[in-house]
C-alpha cells in the first residue's frame, strides 16, 4: 500500500474511533488511549495526526457536521417536510445529535472551531428558506429555521422527556409498535411545522 493510502486509512480510522468516542463520552470524558487502542495505533499518532485531543474533537465535529449537510440538505421545498427530513436524520443518526450536544457543552457559549463557515452555511440556509417560505423576512426566517430544527430534534435529543410525555410507546427500542409510534410522532411533526409556516 502507498503511504500515502496508509496515512488517509490511519486518519480515517482515528476519526472513526475519537467519532464513536466523543459522542459516548463527550469532550471530558473520552480518552486518547481508548481511541487509539480502537483505531489499532500508538496515542502519538493522534498528537502527530492533530495536535491535541481539543482539536481531534473539532476534526470529528467538523467531519460530523459536514455529513449531516450533505444528508439534510438545504430547507428548499415544503418547510414541513424539511422538518420531517430533520426528524429522519437523527433518528437514522443519533451519534450526530449527541456529538453537537457535546460540543455544545464543551464549548458552551464560548466561540466553536470553524466558526465563520458554519455561521455563513446557516446563513444560506436562513436564505433558502426565506425564499420557499415567499414572504417571510430573512430574520423571521432565521427563528422559523430555527424553531423546525427545535421541533423536529427534541425527541431524538430527550428520549426520556418523550417517553414521559407520550408514554412507553414513544420508547423506540423496547415497544412492538415502535415503528408506528414513530411515524405517528413523525407525522404530527410536519403537521404542526406546515401550521407553523403557513401563512
Amino acid at each position: 500500500m502507498p503511504r500515502t493510502d496508509q496515512l488517509v486509512g490511519t486518519r480515517a480510522r482515528l476519526l472513526a474511533a475519537a467519532r464513536d468516542e466523543f459522542a459516548a463520552h463527550g469532550m471530558g470524558g473520552a480518552r486518547v488511549g481508548r481511541i487509539a487502542e480502537q483505531a489499532g495505533v500508538s496515542k502519538e499518532r493522534i498528537y502527530g495526526y492533530f495536535g491535541s485531543k481539543e482539536k481531534l474533537f473539532a476534526a470529528v465535529i467538523s467531519e460530523a457536521l459536514t455529513e449531516h449537510a450533505e444528508l439534510l440538505g438545504p430547507p428548499s421545498g415544503d418547510p414541513a417536510e424539511y422538518a420531517g427530513r430533520i426528524y429522519d436524520l437523527h433518528r437514522r443518526n443519533p451519534q450526530l445529535l449527541r456529538l453537537m450536544m457535546w460540543e455544545a457543552l464543551h464549548y458552551d457559549r464560548g466561540g466553536l472551531p470553524n466558526e465563520q463557515p458554519r455561521t455563513a452555511h446557516y446563513r444560506d440556509m436562513v436564505k433558502t428558506l426565506s425564499d420557499a417560505l415567499g414572504t417571510e423576512s430573512e430574520s423571521e426566517a432565521a427563528s422559523t429555521l430555527l424553531a423546525l430544527i427545535g421541533l423536529a430534534i427534541l425527541p431524538t435529543a430527550f428520549p426520556q422527556i418523550t417517553r414521559l410525555i407520550l408514554g412507553p410507546a414513544a420508547d423506540t427500542d423496547a415497544e412492538p409498535r415502535a415503528a408506528d409510534a414513530d411515524a405517528d410522532l413523525r407525522a404530527h411533526i410536519v403537521q404542526l411545522a406546515r401550521r407553523m409556516t403557513s401563512s
